[in-house]
């Protein structure tokens, strides 16, 4: 990423995919505005589910190979939104996806595996809070952010990577701001202190419009067990918490066009291209922020930032 670039927004994302799901249109945007964007992905998503048939073999408990396999479905999405630095937390494979269960209530906790189904002694869920956010760290001065974009504590879901990962992402932030922290020859470069940092979030009231509009229209299998008028899972954010709103409706093709790259864990058919058909554009097009640092900027008439750059 050039230095030069005015603006830079570093994200940091549990696995493959989970990017493009939650900020990929404001990513093309950005990406399209002339901003600098760097994505940071912790795993390689090894414990993925895998959708295609013909690429079951490459599961942790055969083949194991779906890392390596999502590793090119994250650069194909990459291309797609047209971002050129994204980067492996520590390197490719210093770091592996968890693997997780889903709790009765209805949300993800550690799956506990042992070696022979997956579970591995670096695992990213028991990374060492300090060596894995000094690696952030180091990217942190480099690119030197005005934003940083991760999930909440609670990672969206539960996902003990998710939940990892907003650790990580929160105390690299933290350190790198120190202006006597791991300086000198043998640092990690030179303090600097992100301006305004969010987590990302999905609008309730959208969420809500958007399963009413698809259950009117017939589809009660997508995201099957969602009542447009009942509870509502865990990533599903109170308007009254959001801080942002970044309109990207012209970037939704290439969000779509990324969501498709990663085939192993998204289909075409599936929800999340079932909601785009059905309540269009504005469906993935217009991507939700809360703001866990920094001032907000001017507000539009919604009450929230139309920027994640707004006033810096």
């Amino acid at each position: 990423m050039s230095e030069t670039t005015e603006h830079r927004l570093l994200l940091v994302h549990a696995h493959p995919d989970d990017e493009t799901i939650g900020q990929g249109a404001t990513m093309a945007r950005y990406v399209a505005e002339g901003r600098g964007v760097t994505l940071v992905t912790c795993t390689a998503g090894e414990m993925g589910e895998i959708l295609v048939p013909e690429l079951e073999h490459l599961a942790a408990d055969r083949d194991d190979g779906l890392g390596e396999h999502r590793r090119g479905e994250l650069a194909t999405a990459m291309a797609a939104l047209g971002v050129t630095d994204h980067r492996f937390l520590g390197g490719f494979g210093r770091y592996r996806d968890s693997g997780m269960a889903w709790h009765a209530d209805g949300y993800a906790i550690a799956a506990d595996l042992p070696a022979d189904e997956g579970g591995h002694d670096n695992a990213f869920s028991r990374a060492d809070l300090t060596e894995a956010a000094n690696h952030l760290v180091e990217i942190i001065r480099e690119v030197r952010p005005q934003v940083l974009v991760t999930y909440d504590e609670f990672g969206g879901y539960g996902h003990p990577d998710h939940v990892q990962a907003h650790r990580v992402a929160t105390y690299a932030a933290a350190l790198a701001a120190v202006p006597s922290y791991r300086i000198g020859d043998d640092g990690l470069g030179e303090p600097w202190d992100i301006p305004k940092i969010y987590w990302g979030a999905m609008s309730e009231s959208r969420m809500r419009q958007g399963l009413r509009m698809m259950r009117e229209a017939g589809d009660t299998t997508s995201f099957e067990g969602m009542d447009p008028d009942g509870p509502l899972p865990h990533f599903v954010t109170p308007d009254e918490n959001l801080s942002a709103a970044v309109d990207a409706q012209d970037f939704v093709e290439a969000k779509m066009t990324a969501l498709a790259a990663h085939a192993t864990q998204i289909t075409t058919d599936g929800p999340f291209f079932a909601l785009s058909n059905n309540v269009g554009a504005t469906a993935w097009g217009i991507e939700y922020y809360r703001i866990a640092k920094g001032e907000r900027g001017p507000v539009g008439d919604d009450g929230l930032e139309a920027d994640l750059f707004a006033g810096i």
